[in-house]
C-alpha cells in the first residue's frame, strides 16, 4: 500500500508509518486490493488528511468502517461520492443538521467542504473489502487512527471531538479532556436514531458556538 498522505501529517505519524504493525497492515491491503474489489479507491485511503491539513483540524467526527458498496466510499467518514443516493446514517445526519441550523438538506452527500474548513472524517478503519463490513477490522487500522486521535490531542487545543454511537464513544479515554470538548450522542443509524439517541443533539450549532467563543471561525455546514 501506497502512503499518500499530507506532509502535515506524514511528520506527525512517521512513527507510526515505521512501526512493524503498519507494514504488516500495508501488505495487507495492498494483497486485499489486489485479490478483492475493495473501497474506497487506492488514492483515496488517506482522502481525510488530505482534505484536513494538521494544523488545522477544528472538529473530529468519528466512524467505523467505510462504506461497502459500489460508488459510495470516499475515504470521508459518513461521506459518499458526489450524485451517489445518501445511505441512511448520512440521510439522517443530514436532517438533524437541517433541523439544527435551519439549513435546506444538502443535495451532495460529499462531505469534502466540511473537511476543507478543519472537520476531520476520520473512520476507524480505512478500507473494506465490497459487500463485507467490517472485513478489514482487526489488521492494524484501529492501532494507526487512535494513534492519530492521540496526536491531535496531545499536539493541538480546542479541538470538539463529535462521538457518534458507543463504538465512537470508546474513544473519548484517547482525548484530554481538559483541552478538548467532547460531544457525544446516539448514532445516526435508523436503529438508535428511530429510538430517540440522535434527533435533537444539535451538535452543528454547539459545535459552532464552541468554535466561536474560542475565537475559531466556525464551519459551514
Amino acid at each position: 500500500m501506497k502512503v499518500n498522505i499530507d506532509q502535515t501529517w506524514a511528520k506527525q505519524l512517521q512513527t507510526e508509518f515505521d512501526e512493524p504493525y503498519f507494514n504488516s497492515l500495508s501488505h495487507f491491503v495492498k494483497q486485499e486490493y489486489d485479490l478483492h474489489t475493495c473501497y474506497p479507491k487506492g488514492g483515496r485511503i488517506f482522502a481525510s488528511f488530505n482534505n484536513c491539513p494538521f494544523e488545522e483540524v477544528k472538529v473530529v467526527i468519528i466512524g467505523q468502517d467505510p462504506y461497502h458498496g459500489a460508488g459510495q466510499a470516499n475515504g470521508l467518514c459518513f461521506s459518499v461520492e458526489n450524485g451517489t443516493p445518501h445511505p441512511p446514517s448520512l440521510k439522517n445526519i443530514f436532517k438533524e443538521l437541517e433541523n439544527d441550523t435551519k439549513k435546506p438538506y444538502p443535495s451532495s452527500g460529499d462531505l469534502a467542504l466540511w473537511a476543507q474548513q478543519g472537520v476531520l472524517l476520520l473512520n476507524a478503519t480505512l478500507t473494506v473489502r465490497e459487500k463485507e463490513p467490517g472485513s478489514h477490522q482487526n489488521r492494524g487500522w484501529e492501532k494507526f487512527t487512535d494513534a492519530v486521535i492521540k496526536r491531535v490531542s496531545e499536539e493541538l487545543e480546542g479541538v470538539v471531538f463529535l462521538l457518534w454511537g458507543g463504538y465512537a464513544k470508546k474513544k473519548s479515554k484517547l482525548i484530554d479532556s481538559s483541552k478538548h470538548y467532547i460531544l457525544t450522542s446516539g448514532h445516526p443509524s435508523p436503529l438508535s436514531a428511530n429510538r430517540g439517541f440522535w434527533f435533537g443533539n444539535n451538535h452543528f450549532s454547539k459545535t459552532n458556538n464552541i468554535l466561536l467563543k474560542s475565537n475559531k471561525r466556525p464551519i459551514d455546514w
